[in-house]
């Protein structure tokens, strides 16, 4: 999967994940892809639901070795 940017959110608590990913994200064009890495097990519910709300689309999440893996594409 290719990413424009990848963002490291390893060993961050919530609400940390979001507060990095609304900063990379703003840096990014409109149809570019962010990629997160993370290991709070919350991310996965927060991302889903901040990308909706924030009208960007989660296309693809998978876990790896304890890491959460989240591609958002800007809206």
């Amino acid at each position: 999967m290719n990413a424009d940017k990848v963002l490291d959110a390893k060993g961050l608590a919530c609400p940390m994940p979001i507060v990095r990913t609304k900063k990379a994200i703003a840096e990014l064009e409109s149809g570019q892809v962010l990629e997160i890495h993370a290991t709070d097990k919350g991310a996965k519910n927060d991302l889903t639901a901040w990308a909706k709300s924030g009208g960007h689309e989660l296309f693809q999440d998978l876990e790896e070795n304890g890491v959460f893996k989240f591609w958002i594409k800007k809206g």
